[in-house]
């Protein structure tokens, strides 16, 4: 049985109609080695990519505590917002439970990967001016990371080419590595170096956060000192709050947060100039 033929499946045995989400496969590219590990972005272009034509990108980072987790979690986003034009990417990074390595080593190759997309625009066939990282949970506190620590870039690759990304898009992320926090105990009196919300200043990338508001790793509370501290830095940041749902709502069955995440976060780019039009998840998945 296919990918595509167990996700109707899943639909059908969950009471969901369905509709026909556009199916887009990805190239990898490799973007990093360190040592015997080889990194790969997982690309999804438009099905009628013009070479000619300059794209908007979104890179996405998927969550699992920097221990675990693959790219494969942000497959159907990166196939819906490359249906509507863009160069949509998931990214692996080093874990570990399978690397045996730390958050840090996830930041820094969360960095490499934006900077490599940067530096490679032009067989990307996008702009390096209008880039969104993405993610959820720790994934979303990468994309955070890149947009916000001045820390942890790697000092061999080109630092000319920036690995800020021009927008965030987090759902669910972890944002607040501090006491009483999530994860704390793994960074100890290190976790400001590490943690986005003690990191706010000027000119932080216009943000969505979408989450819910039974989330216990991240609560309603920490989003919104977050966007105050955004907001008192002259920075965007919108906020999307979820009745009753909990942590990874938008991962989880019924399909409605999907299609309405994605849908908040595609008009978030069309106000931002990089999408045009109408969304149009609510035409390839409903309930």
């Amino acid at each position: 049985m296919n990918v595509l033929k167990i996700i109707l499946s899943f639909f059908l045995f969950s009471g969901f109609s369905y509709a026909t989400p556009e199916v887009i496969e990805s190239n990898a590219v490799i973007y990093k080695t360190i040592g015997d590990v080889s990194l790969n972005l997982h690309v999804y272009n438009p099905k009628k990519f013009d070479e000619q034509k300059i794209h908007s990108a979104i890179i996405f980072f998927h969550g699992g505590g920097w221990n675990n987790g693959n790219h494969k979690a942000f497959k159907r986003q990166s196939m819906y917002f490359a249906s509507r034009g863009m160069v949509a990417i998931s990214a692996e990074y080093r874990l570990k439970n399978t690397h045996g390595t730390t958050p840090y080593d996830a930041v820094e190759d969360a960095k490499s990967a934006i900077r490599y997309v940067r530096a490679n625009a032009h067989k990307f066939k996008i702009n390096p001016n209008t880039i969104t990282a993405g993610g959820g949970s720790a994934g979303g506190h990468l994309a955070a990371s890149c947009g916000l620590l001045k820390m942890w870039d790697n000092s061999a690759e080109d630092l000319t080419f920036s690995s800020k990304p021009n927008a965030l898009v987090l759902l669910n992320p972890v944002l607040d590595l501090g006491p009483d926090h999530y994860a704390h105990k793994r960074f100890g009196n290190d976790y400001k170096s590490l943690s986005p919300i003690h990191n706010i200043s000027k000119n932080a990338p216009p943000t969505i956060i979408l989450v819910g508001t039974e989330d216990r790793i991240l609560p309603v509370p920490t989003v919104k000192k977050y966007q105050s501290k955004m907001e008192s830095s002259g920075n965007r940041c919108d906020v999307v709050l979820y009745e009753g749902q909990g942590h990874a709502f938008f991962a989880k069955p019924p399909i409605k947060y999907f299609i309405e995440t994605t849908d908040e976060i595609d008009r978030f780019l069309v106000s931002l100039g990089y999408l045009e039009g109408d969304s149009t998840i609510k035409k390839q998945y409903k309930i």
